[in-house]
């Protein structure tokens, strides 16, 4: 594919989904500024090619509402803790992004007007129109629904040509590549073949939401360099699920 072709983005409004653990570096815990930093650019550098772009942030880096609940708090109660941790995440996200001159709108499904805007879906894409970059914090705003679900509803809501998931590895694997060596790693699934097989790709919600509305899911590695730039132009080494 030639340098003119390796510009061209493929697919013109996608929804990132980061994980929280994506954020952490080589911490153990919460925000590495350098990795931020650097997922950061690959993302503002996407939006210059003139790409909508959404996003919904884990919190696994911060708290875990599954985690949470084993420990003895509540599941509903430790689901909102997790959306609170979201919202921790996507303002972060947003104010080094701001910095690199990519407008940003962090909307929460948990309204909290003295730190963000509240989700309301028309607001969400009037922001893409205007060529903002949206993430959307608290999940759904709902208890027993994870951020991979969220991604999922949103994609569909905001009419996303993709639903990329940037993770530790380079796409679908048939067990942990950093465990077995011998996995197997997929270039493209079917949706039933995740279900089917239990693939670790998203839950099964969100996976069930991704197939009703006919959108796909590339699962890519978000810390090598250009990667997002090079799904997003159609050439990046991911695994496609649709």
């Amino acid at each position: 594919m030639d340098k003119n072709m390796a510009a061209q983005p493929v697919y013109k409004r996608v929804l990132l989904k980061l994980s929280g653990e994506g954020l952490l570096g080589e911490r153990e815990y919460g925000l590495d500024p350098d990795t931020v930093d650097r997922i950061c650019t690959e993302i503002a550098a996407v939006h210059k090619m003139g790409v909508d772009i959404s996003l919904v942030i884990g919190a696994g880096n911060i708290f875990r509402g599954v985690s949470g609940a084993a420990q003895g708090i509540e599941r509903t109660t430790a689901d909102y803790m997790g959306m609170l941790a979201t919202v921790i995440n996507a303002l972060a996200v947003q104010s080094v992004l701001e910095a690199k001159g990519a407008p940003t709108r962090v909307m929460s499904a948990i309204p909290m007007s003295m730190v963000c805007e509240p989700y309301i879906r028309r607001r969400a894409e009037r922001h893409m129109e205007k060529g903002r970059i949206v993430i959307f914090a608290a999940g759904t705003g709902n208890p027993f629904f994870t951020t991979d679900t969220a991604a999922a509803l949103r994609a569909a809501e905001m009419n996303c040509d993709a639903l990329l998931k940037g993770t530790q590895v380079d796409g679908v694997y048939s067990a942990d590549p950093h465990l077995d060596p011998t996995a197997e790693r997929y270039e493209e699934l079917s949706y039933q073949d995740v279900l089917s097989q239990n693939l670790k790709v998203m839950d099964t919600s969100a996976i069930a939401l991704a197939r009703e509305n006919d959108i796909p899911i590339l699962v890519f590695a978000i810390h090598a360099e250009g990667s997002f730039a090079d799904v997003v132009c159609g050439q990046g080494h991911c695994t496609t699920v649709k």
